[in-house]
């Protein structure tokens, strides 16, 4: 077994290596993001080089999820080339280590990293995405919209007394509490289609009903009619429209259950809420992976040569498993395939096909 200096060793040059990595991609993506936002707001009279300073490094931190697989891999492969072109591995495969028992300690390393992340920076990075988007709006002043307003259309399904409907709005204000360009689809009890209602707005009132301003109201059969107010029952709540609102990656990990049964009550498919949790679980596998990957291009004595034709392997591999990745989540973000099944497979066939390639080069 692997004496536990040489494994704490193994580990902090491993974790070193992937701690570097992550943090030169973190400086880079904070850096075009701060040029960027500094080319937008600076001929404002609200700007300020602080605000915009603190607004992008807040934001970086969620963008900087997405690196955190692929400073593993790079960071793995650069840690376990180190340590082989140094021969520290032949050494130690000559005292009767075997790979599995050297990689233990980057692999709990990566065990380590996914809890970590999960846990606790994805948490802190949806708060600091929050605090960045309240910033924003303070950079650019009246030019810019509410920091919980949304340009996107949406798309509601509600019950109330009156029956279900099923409410499309261009464009949603005051965390979805104020419709523009609004149509409403109405149905009786028994689903049966009773009307359509278009208004300019509609507002959320405590009541438990949507006011529709300057809407048309057109039923089977009839002329249409105008009305300078419309009212329709609904059973959501201002809490379940706001959040029903809200991007899956601005979510915390621990706030995500929540939000899912918050988006099934108010009528909306959570496939994309359910795959980010799904997603943030895998993750600890996902970097498992990515050690496992690392290592089936990492592992050769630099003697033997052919160790920039390793590089580049390792380099595709990561590639060729984003694009999986991101296929997968597209998939089951529509719902097209379970989000457990969307969020899982890529860590388990990417870590399962490493495993097996380690295997063969080094058991036969």
């Amino acid at each position: 077994m692997i004496g536990p200096t040489l494994g704490r060793y193994f580990a902090k040059r491993t974790f070193l290596a992937v701690a570097a990595i992550f943090a030169i991609a973190f400086l880079i993506v904070f850096l075009f993001d701060f040029l960027d936002m500094v080319r937008a707001n600076i001929d404002r009279p609200s700007f300020s080089w602080g605000t915009a300073l603190l607004a992008s490094l807040f934001r970086v931190p969620a963008f900087s999820e997405q690196v955190l697989p692929f400073a593993t891999l790079f960071g793995m492969m650069a840690g376990l080339l180190a340590l082989s072109r140094k021969l520290e591995l032949v050494v130690a495969r000559a005292a009767g280590i075997s790979v599995w028992q050297f990689l233990a300690p980057p692999l709990a390393v990566a065990v380590a990293l996914g809890i970590v992340a999960t846990v606790a920076y994805n948490p802190l990075a949806a708060h600091l995405k929050g605090r960045s988007e309240e910033l924003q709006t303070e950079l650019a002043g009246n030019a810019q919209r509410r920091a919980d307003d949304t340009a996107r259309e949406v798309w509601l399904r509600q019950s109330g007394e009156d029956g279900e409907s099923i409410v499309h709005a261009r464009q949603a204000t005051r965390r979805g509490l104020h419709l523009s360009g609004v149509t409403m689809h109405i149905f009786d009890a028994h689903g049966h289609f009773q009307g359509r209602v278009e208004a300019a707005e509609a507002d959320h009132e405590p009541t438990g009903r949507w006011r529709l301003t300057d809407a048309v109201v057109a039923r089977p059969g009839e002329a249409p009619e105008h009305h300078d107010s419309w009212f329709v029952a609904t059973r959501l709540k201002a809490e379940q429209i706001g959040e029903s609102l809200v991007e899956p990656d601005t979510v915390s990990f621990w706030a995500l259950p929540s939000f899912i049964e918050t988006a099934r009550a108010a009528g909306l498919p959570a496939f994309q809420f359910e795959l980010q949790y799904q997603l943030l679980l895998a993750r600890p596998l996902l970097l498992v992976a990515m050690v496992l990957i690392a290592a089936t291009v990492s592992l050769r004595v630099f003697r033997f040569g052919n160790i920039g034709r390793m590089i580049l392997g390792g380099v595709a591999s990561g590639f060729v498993l984003y694009v999986a990745g991101e296929v997968a989540r597209g998939m089951g973000g529509v719902g097209i395939v379970p989000p457990v099944l969307a969020a899982w497979t890529p860590a388990v066939v990417a870590s399962s096909i490493g495993f097996t390639i380690l295997l063969h080069q080094e058991d036969g």
